[in-house]
């Protein structure tokens, strides 16, 4: 957290950081597509987790989310999207992409079949965020018996994002409702089974929670301005006191991580547990702040400030791709089996 606006995670690139910042907010003034423009600006600068630069990868996440989490919302694929080709050793096609990688329960999977010398994909796809708006997406589908990563073209006549599926108040701008594929055709990104097994598929569960600490940092920081226009009473000091706890315990949180991944000691099971271990410290922070900021601001920002109204719905929102629970208890079964730090 820094007073040029940036949030800078371990030894990240202030000059990187400034720059995305001022496309960041150059985004939310300019609506979806600019915030699709800026994720293309981004993800020209190479940034990608796994390289010697996971501490940038990260802390150009949480400057974004803390200007905006819907332009964070935009930029986090493409960037996952752009390091997921790079592990593949494939080249991105130019434009915004997406990566919808999601099942939902009484949706049959996507499925890929031959056609015409190639590889085509058919079904309906759950949580398709911004199907209509972008370039491409990456896209899971199961050929045989086996799962595996496509790449598509969104302005296929096969692609059809389902009107009227997604109703969200928060993250309302970013449309993540289903998308309908009829014989679209897809290159594959990796052989079958790769996708989930690859190292960065637990770094890019840590680059979502970099936007959730941006995003908590932004209610920090409507907590200090408050403090500045009006002199503050124990309780409200008291709020600033844990928030600033919260962010710095979860801001060592992400740069320890980002150390781990440079390092390569975040691969297999080691990889995996340090994604739930860094999402759930850094969800828990970002929940208890939204309560400290609740409380301590009152109904008055949630009815007559835009912006931060909109930032509370969106991390609302937004922190539901954590699995809470589920996440520690598959943590518990890797340190039953050995996976081990602090025993």
């Amino acid at each position: 957290m820094t007073g040029d606006g940036t949030v800078r995670i371990g030894d990240a690139d202030a000059a990187l950081l400034g720059d995305v910042a001022a496309r960041a907010q150059a985004a939310v003034a300019g609506g979806l597509q600019e915030a699709i423009r800026c994720a293309a600006a981004i993800g020209e600068r190479a940034v990608v987790p796994g390289g010697g630069r996971t501490s940038d990868y990260l802390s150009v996440l949480a400057t974004v989310g803390a200007v905006d989490l819907t332009v964070a919302r935009v930029v986090e694929p493409h960037l996952d999207a752009l390091a997921i080709l790079n592990q593949a050793g494939l080249p991105a096609r130019p434009g915004g992409y997406g990566v919808y990688a999601a099942e939902r329960p009484g949706i049959d999977p996507v499925r890929a079949s031959s056609a015409g010398g190639g590889t085509a994909l058919s079904g309906r796809k759950p949580w398709c965020s911004l199907a209509g708006a972008l370039d491409r997406a990456l896209v899971t589908a199961v050929e045989g018996d086996e799962r595996r990563l496509f790449d598509i073209d969104l302005h296929d006549r096969g692609a059809a994002p389902v009107a009227g599926t997604w109703v969200s108040r928060g993250l309302a701008a970013v449309d993540s409702g289903d998308l309908d594929l009829d014989r679209v055709p897809a290159d594959p990104v990796g052989a079958a089974g790769w996708y989930l097994a690859r190292p960065g598929f637990a770094w890019g569960g840590i680059g979502v929670a970099a936007c959730w600490f941006g995003g908590a940092v932004g209610l920090a920081r409507a907590l200090l301005a408050a403090a500045e226009r009006r002199t503050p009473d124990q309780l409200a000091l008291a709020a600033i006191g844990e928030a600033d706890r919260l962010l710095w315990s979860a801001r060592a949180t992400l740069a320890d991580a980002a150390a781990r991944i440079d390092g390569g000691g975040a691969t297999g099971a080691a990889g995996g547990l340090l994604a739930d271990r860094v999402r759930g410290a850094v969800a828990d922070a970002a929940e208890r702040i939204l309560v400290l900021v609740g409380h301590a601001l009152g109904p008055a920002p949630l009815t007559f400030d835009e912006e931060h109204a909109r930032r509370v719905a969106d991390l609302t929102v937004y922190l539901r791709q954590h699995h809470a629970a589920r996440d520690d208890a598959r943590a518990a079964t890797a340190l039953l089996a050995g996976e081990r730090s602090w025993t």
